[in-house]
């Protein structure tokens, strides 16, 4: 009886020390994750000390899942593991790739006592982490065959996570690299969308670009945060206040997503109900930052989690009901939100442990999601510059037609009032003078007409102008993938590099390894090549710069107030717009002189230099076809009180029946449909209103030269 008691108590004894018994990880070589190999203790007070730690039973294996979620939730947890090396590698790593946690403790035990301590987190000073990267990496000395034991206690304020992972110190820096690659591609398209967006709101002046420009920004300023960067990068000294940033970065992203929404739907006056309900979120995001910045940052992450899900679907019915109003941008919008949605659906429930679990797909959902609707936005946002092209042409062609009907009224009315004239000079003379005068306000009101349709004209540079920035936005994008097949030889050449310096072979047979790799790559051409696609990129940069400012310059046409304006600068702006026309085959020779800044209507001036260097052009293409040969000069020189401005082309020229008759309102020598016959009326009646004078000089078959003298100062 004794003996079976003995043997019991034996039992009982190895029984439970197995179940205490922490579990040992053979690392074989391989990275991979661990999740569900560790051991986690909760400690739902955050007062377990190490020491407790090392001693406690109460260690739980986890529930079987690689990365471990334990939710929302203030509570600090350790997490207990043993690594034994079976492999060759002399240097292990521990990488915890979750960038948002608090506070992180590492602790590497052998027995009872502590060989290696580092306390970092997102809420401490970047400086303190081992490896200067926004995730926690741990590099493990060990040999072959001997074994580490590895403590950690987290804490968040936001959803924790246990993506940990372990391998080779190398393996752990190759997949922080291609953690930092990933992003940058994100933040790449994320930027391209970001600028090329702003060159149309430039273009067109549309406030709906710029929501989504700073929707944009506020989406990858979030993103970053929420990936570590901005504490890294931008505050690796303030942990403070990079953590509250996250929590003030999300909320902003949702009220930029919904005012963007409004406005590309025109909600206001689709669905007014549903418009005014949208400022309701203004207040529960303002709820949430609220929270964080007074200590509940679990309560504020889980609400923001709410917040993300309810506002978007709030965006996609209200896009879903405008679209069965009619309202086509709506359909675009519907397909790029739809995408968004699942993706942040998807984040959100990860976050929650619902359906999806955390892995290395449902982790970057929000960074794949945003991607594919700045994408699908663009195109949206596209489709409404054809929509207003098509208004706008519509509108144009109905000033025409009101235009030439208003023409045509004009001069009946003249041939009649001059018929009654003729008919009653010698009898009437008083109502002859009346007759005058009446005649005299019919010109006034068809110069008036005139006046207000002198930019129907612009209509044709419309295409133009997105072609000028779309060459150098196709320039850069051109030079990406070369730059990036660069890239990746650099990387693979720094790993060979490695591989080398970490074998055991002598200096002079690494170096002459290191020396032959470089020669198979040709390292020089490729270092080259580099500083050629940045130099391309550069440029092309640069040059839709140039464009904007350009535009930004010439678009000056709405302001009815005399201001200071250079000539020079103006047609510098101009020659942008009209740039397109020249198909490469005309030559420009720009002669400034010295001038003084002129008072005067800039966009109006604006316009009459486009009117003549366009006029040109044709002239030039009329005589000279697609060859070689045409060339426009422009000059500009001052005295005391005027500015002079020639434009010269070798054109066909004109006769002197078409010079008497080129100011006059719509004359023209252009086919029908081709012209209105209104630009060079436009032109002599803004020289006139400056007090300025203009002339035309020309010989058929030779070209023409424009003469304007504009005073300095208007009296």
């Amino acid at each position: 009886m004794i003996k079976r008691a003995n043997a019991l108590l034996i039992f009982l004894f190895f029984t439970l020390n197995a179940s205490f018994a922490q579990p040992v990880l053979k690392f074989k070589g391989e990275l991979v994750p661990i999740g569900d190999q560790v051991e986690i203790l909760t400690d739902s007070n955050s007062t377990i000390s190490l020491q407790s730690a090392l001693l406690s039973k109460a260690f739980i294996r986890s529930s079987g899942s690689q990365f471990p979620n334990l939710g929302t939730t203030p509570y600090s947890y350790w997490i207990r593991f043993t690594l034994e090396n079976e492999s060759d590698s002399k240097a292990m790593g521990i990488q915890l790739t979750q960038s948002m946690m608090d506070y992180v403790d590492f602790y590497q035990v052998k027995g009872d006592s502590v060989t290696r301590t580092n306390f970092t987190g997102h809420r401490r000073p970047f400086n303190n982490r081992f490896i200067k990267h926004q995730t926690y990496i741990y590099q493990i000395p060990i040999t072959k065959g001997t074994s580490k034991t590895i403590y950690l206690k987290v804490k968040s304020g936001k959803q924790l996570t246990l993506p940990i992972y372990v391998g080779s110190i190398e393996e752990i820096v190759e997949n922080a690299m291609v953690i930092d690659l990933l992003f940058g591609i994100y933040i790449g398209i994320i930027m391209v969308m970001l600028l090329y967006n702003l060159f149309i709101y430039f273009s067109i002046r549309d406030i709906t670009y710029l929501y989504y420009v700073a929707y944009l920004g506020i989406v990858m300023l979030t993103q970053a945060s929420m990936q570590g960067y901005i504490f890294r990068f931008i505050l690796p000294t303030y942990p403070e206040i990079a953590d509250m940033f996250i929590y003030i970065s999300t909320s902003l992203i949702g009220i930029a997503a919904i005012e963007f929404s409004k406005h590309f739907l025109s909600s206001k006056q689709y669905t007014p109900l549903l418009h005014r309900i949208s400022f309701v979120f203004w207040a529960l995001y303002g709820i949430q930052i609220s929270l964080a910045l007074a200590g509940y940052q679990n309560v504020s992450y889980s609400m923001m989690l709410a917040l993300a899900m309810v506002s978007a679907i709030y965006v996609l019915y209200m896009a879903v009901v405008i679209m069965l109003q009619g309202f086509r941008p709506a359909k675009f919008f519907l397909i790029a939100w739809t995408g968004f949605i699942f993706c942040v659906i998807v984040y959100v429930l990860k976050d929650f442990n619902l359906i999806f679990h955390y892995n290395n797909i449902t982790n970057f959902t929000l960074l794949i999601g945003s991607a594919f609707e700045a994408i699908m936005l663009s195109f949206a946002l596209a489709d409404k510059i054809n929509i207003l092209k098509g208004e706008k042409e519509q509108s144009q062609l109905e000033t025409l037609k009101a235009l030439q009907e208003n023409e045509r009224i004009i001069k009946d009315q003249n041939v009649v009032l001059e018929a009654r004239v003729n008919e009653r000079t010698s009898e009437l003379y008083e109502a002859n003078e009346e007759l005058n005068s009446t005649l005299e306000n019919l010109k006034q009101t068809q110069s008036q007409l005139v006046e207000s349709e002198k930019m129907a004209s612009l209509g044709q540079l419309t295409a133009g102008i997105a072609h000028e920035i779309n060459n150098p936005i196709n320039f850069v994008t051109s030079n990406i993938n070369p730059l990036k097949r660069d890239i990746d030889i650099l990387l693979a050449a720094l790993d060979e590099i490695e591989i080398v310096g970490l074998s055991d072979s002598t200096v002079s047979a690494k170096q002459l390894r290191i020396k032959e790799y470089k020669e198979d790559l040709d390292f020089d051409y490729l270092k080259v090549e580099i500083n050629q696609l940045v130099k391309g990129i550069n440029e092309g940069a640069s040059r839709t710069a140039e464009i904007v400012k350009g535009l930004r310059v010439f678009s000056r046409l709405d302001e009815d107030d005399l201001k200071k304006a250079d000539i020079n600068q103006c047609l510098d702006s101009t020659m942008i717009i009209a740039n397109n026309q020249l198909n490469n085959n005309i030559k420009v020779i720009m002669e400034y002189g010295d001038v003084p800044l002129v008072e005067c209507y800039a966009g109006k001036l604006n316009q009459v230099f486009l009117n003549i260097i366009v006029n040109g052009i044709h002239a030039i293409h009329a005589k000279f076809g697609g060859i070689a040969g045409g060339e426009l000069k422009i000059t500009t020189s001052a005295d005391d009180e005027n500015v002079f401005i020639k434009i010269c082309d070798n054109g066909i020229g004109m006769g002197a029946e078409t010079q008497k008759k080129v100011f006059e309102p719509f004359f023209t020598t252009k086919d029908v449909g081709e012209g209105t016959g209104l630009g060079m009326s436009i032109a002599y009646n803004t020289i006139k209103k400056h007090k300025g004078e203009i002339s035309v000089n020309s010989s058929l078959g030779e070209g023409s030269q424009f003469s304007l003298q504009i005073p300095i100062f208007s009296n």
